[in-house]
């Protein structure tokens, strides 16, 4: 039977449904301290990667792909090339704020159970896109989507996520073996925590704190409220 291509009524979600989304887009956190040892299950697992891929993409392109990372050697290795970064990255803030930057975790690799690498594939739907033809970095934006879904279904089901941005592109395509057409977009730390920051954790130790919200919001054209 040829399925029907008409779209159908949207459901309006409940109250309580509605605030629960909210409860997790507020809840959510960086983490890179406070993982816990425990592996996760693997049908936990596949829902979060599922709510990843069910994000919007240009052109229905899909063009992630998940590099699931357990082994030990190998996140030694990725952990030896944010180190090297890292300290590169100390070196270009103010000497009155290095020893700051230094006290910071920022990042989880070998102390959380999974490593996930989430790629681009820019040769994914042939070399013209709908969508893309105009702005070639959609299908990098869509990754990112993916990547906000993974997060939040991570937060609702309890598992903690944690972005690990500090590296040098070359390193990370060298360990894992990634082919020059693919982007990495983003190296990931997950597992379950016992205990969260009830705001961002940079906000936390004073690193800086949120904008609000009236200060970014424009009418029409640029126009930035007045300090």
């Amino acid at each position: 039977m040829q399925q029907s291509t008409e779209p159908k009524p949207a459901r309006a979600f409940s109250p309580a449904e509605r605030q629960a989304l909210y409860d997790i887009i507020a809840a959510r956190r960086d983490v890179r301290n406070e993982f816990l040892p425990d592996p996760i299950a693997p049908d936990l697992l596949l829902r979060i990667l599922r709510a990843a891929h069910a994000a919007p993409s240009v052109g229905f392109m899909q063009p992630w792909n998940f590099i699931l990372i357990r082994d030990e050697t190998r996140r030694a290795q990725i952990r030896d090339a944010f180190a090297t970064a890292n300290e590169e990255a100390a070196a270009m803030f103010p000497p009155d704020r290095q020893a700051d930057y230094r006290a910071l975790k920022l990042e989880g690799i070998t102390k959380a159970p999974l490593n996930i690498a989430v790629t681009c594939d820019r040769t994914r739907g042939g070399k013209v896109v709908l969508g893309r033809t105009h702005n070639r970095d959609m299908d990098l934006y869509s990754t990112v989507c993916a990547v906000q879904n993974l997060w939040l279904a991570a937060r609702a089901e309890g598992v903690g996520v944690g972005w690990v941005s500090i590296f040098r592109a070359e390193d990370l395509r060298t360990i894992l073996g990634i082919p020059d057409h693919v982007e990495i977009v983003a190296y990931l730390c997950l597992g379950h925590v016992e205990e969260l920051f009830d705001k961002p954790e940079l906000a936390a130790r004073g690193w800086r704190q949120r904008l609000s919200l009236e200060s970014l919001i424009m009418e029409e054209h640029w126009s930035p409220a007045e300090d």
